[in-house]
């Protein structure tokens, strides 16, 4: 079971690394005249997003929903947080791909195509919904009720085993 001190620690955890990936979004720009710098910056924000959803997909193993077999709820729950973080995380790779494909050999040529920019209102827009549907996910997680047996629970039990 997931303990209060246990859970503050991880819920820090997964607010530092959103932070993280929220300030490379916002200042990314800033370091292209180093490209270095640039691509570090895009490995370590590619590989938070995936420590996010491992970390989310741990605290969703760890409930006593799933442990009586309740998937299915878990994933009617979070799907939509689920698919945002698999098109926030390849929009991100495509666009962090291009950016530095194009910028790799010329960096103070500032360059812009069309699908560049495409990519990058797409990217943008998902990483916003990505956001709300994580923390909104990572708090719901330290609710007790997904923890230990409930009332709600055995109705859905019920309901599923029909």
């Amino acid at each position: 079971m997931l303990q209060t001190s246990n859970y503050s620690l991880v819920l820090l955890i997964q607010l530092t690394l959103l932070t993280y990936d929220l300030l490379v979004n916002s200042f990314s720009e800033l370091t292209r005249e180093t490209p270095v710098i640039q691509l570090v910056l895009f490995i370590i924000q590619d590989i938070a997003i995936l420590f996010n959803v491992i970390i989310i997909l741990l605290m969703m193993f760890n409930t006593y929903v799933f442990q009586v077999g309740l998937v299915s709820l878990l994933l009617a729950r979070f799907r939509a947080m689920l698919f945002f973080s698999a098109v926030y995380l390849t929009l991100s790779i495509c666009l962090h791909s291009w950016v530095l494909n194009l910028r790799w050999l010329d960096s103070n040529q500032f360059i812009w195509t069309d699908g560049l920019l495409a990519l990058f209102v797409f990217q943008r827009i998902a990483a916003v919904l990505y956001y709300y549907l994580y923390k909104r996910t990572a708090e719901y997680m330290g609710d007790p009720r997904l923890y230990e047996d409930s009332i709600w629970l055995r109705d859905a039990f019920a309901k599923a085993r029909q």
